[in-house]
């Protein structure tokens, strides 16, 4: 079992910057492949990025590849996602899961075990 705690969200102006932490209990974290999604309001959730359970793999949606960056430190049991050039189009509550099946899926359906979620509104 894993349990997912999301933090680092707030309001920022066009054009700033934020990171978002996903601080995760459970000795298996540093086995374990993770995603980023987020929901904004009306939309389904959408894939933003996912890093392999060593770090060394990443892959990003793209409306943000370019601008977000997505890591992890497994000593911590946390993964990171940093924010750059944020636009008002970004604003949505942001969740990290765990990816349960399908290694290399970008699908929700194969993530769980999914935090409360983080809201980041990025203002015009």
């Amino acid at each position: 079992q894993v349990q997912l705690v999301e933090s680092g969200g707030g309001l920022v102006q066009d054009g700033g910057s934020l990171r978002l932490s996903c601080a995760a209990s459970g000795r298996t974290f540093r086995s374990l492949a993770m995603g980023w999604f987020r929901q904004a309001p009306g939309k389904e959730r959408e894939f933003v990025a996912r890093i392999s359970w060593s770090g060394g793999s990443t892959y990003y949606g793209d409306s943000v590849k370019g601008r977000f960056t997505i890591s992890r430190d497994n000593a911590k049991n946390t993964v990171y996602l940093q924010m750059n050039s944020l636009k008002p189009e970004d604003t949505a509550v942001y969740y990290c899961a765990v990816q349960t099946a399908h290694f290399m899926s970008i699908l929700s359906s194969d993530f769980g075990f999914w935090g409360q979620g983080t809201q980041v509104t990025v203002s015009s």
